[in-house]
């Protein structure tokens, strides 16, 4: 579902045209559109001809030369990437050409965004050009959207704790997380659950410092101990688990500071987007002196861990015990 103010994503819709615009800057979604492209053309056609252009290092003449009908024995394909870094050459060609497209030749143009080549991104809107788009997938939230399209693309059931779970396991990347869904899609019979989620991907995420420093945060002791407990069963160093925490209760004193001082954490403090957006709901669980008490006890571990106890172990239990009782 398309959030108040994005733009909502239609590269799922990209079929042939003589010009497409493809908008926005998320490339996974754009190479998805590509594909999809390429593929219907293939499908009334024995072989398409695929010419791609670089619009920041275009030289005049190049475009013309690639839509040029007597190159091409089968129908043609232009791909021209990086238009939002066009420079004039491409510009100048590019508004001669959009003026009158070869109707045998899809030209597809990638455009990430910004302000450059706005002067061709109008005159094709205004032409009335096929534009579908791409837009950032790194918000929680976006994320878990687009994990969940792509079951309901697929066909398959899968419910929201199963969703929300393999977005805790893979993480902000959303190549990794495409091919985790495809993975679970052609592995996985019936309902998608949290079990299926857990068995391919929990090893990878849940039992690191991570997903211990989420579920301390929280205020999840059992599961923060259980996870503990199997990292280190299963040969994690505390040191890395205790760091985690450490990472964790920083980016959750930034995102408090900052909201405070009216500082953007994510222009101002490098924090990605879903860091601060999961941040902000699990700080409805601290305060400032229960935040600080944590970052001490997390400093104390992490003193005890690197050589100061003789109970390494016991040393990031403690920790995981008391900053679980601060956040519950």
């Amino acid at each position: 579902m398309a959030r108040a103010g994005a733009p909502e994503p239609t590269w799922h819709r990209a079929k042939p045209a003589p010009l497409v615009l493809l908008s926005g800057p998320e490339e996974l979604l754009a190479n998805r559109a590509v594909e999809r492209i390429s593929e219907e053309l293939r499908r009334n056609a024995e072989g398409i001809a695929t010419t791609r252009l670089d619009a920041s290092a275009y030289v005049r003449g190049d475009l013309l030369a690639a839509t040029s009908p007597s190159l091409f024995a089968e129908p043609g394909l232009v791909i021209v990437e990086t238009a939002e870094a066009m420079n004039d050459a491409f510009l100048a060609d590019a508004l001669a050409y959009a003026a009158s497209p070869d109707p045998e030749v899809t030209v597809v143009i990638r455009h990430g965004g910004g302000v450059r080549g706005k002067r061709l991104l109008d005159a094709l809107r205004a032409g009335g050009v096929s534009e579908y788009t791409c837009p950032s997938v790194s918000k929680d939230s976006e994320l878990a959207d687009f994990a969940a399209a792509e079951f309901e693309r697929a066909g398959r059931a899968a419910p929201a704790r199963a969703v929300r779970a393999l977005v805790d396991a893979v993480g902000a990347d959303v190549s990794e997380l495409a091919a985790a869904c495809a993975q679970l899609i052609s592995d996985v019979d019936g309902t998608i659950d949290e079990a299926a989620v857990a068995r391919y991907h929990g090893t990878r995420v849940n039992a690191t410092g991570y997903a211990v420093a989420d579920a301390a945060v929280a205020g999840d002791m059992v599961r923060a101990l259980s996870l503990a407990r199997h990292a280190i069963s299963t040969g994690t160093d505390p040191v890395p688990l205790v760091a985690a925490l450490a990472a964790k209760l920083r980016t959750l004193a930034k995102v408090g500071a900052a909201r405070g001082r009216g500082l953007d954490p994510t222009r101002d403090l490098g924090l990605a987007p879903w860091q601060v957006d999961r941040a902000r709901r699990e700080l409805s669980k601290w305060d400032a002196d229960r935040l600080a008490r944590a970052i001490e006890v997390t400093a104390q571990a992490d003193a005890d861990v690197k050589g100061a106890s003789r109970a390494p172990q016991f040393a990031l239990e403690r920790a995981v015990r008391e900053i679980a009782s601060l956040a519950s």
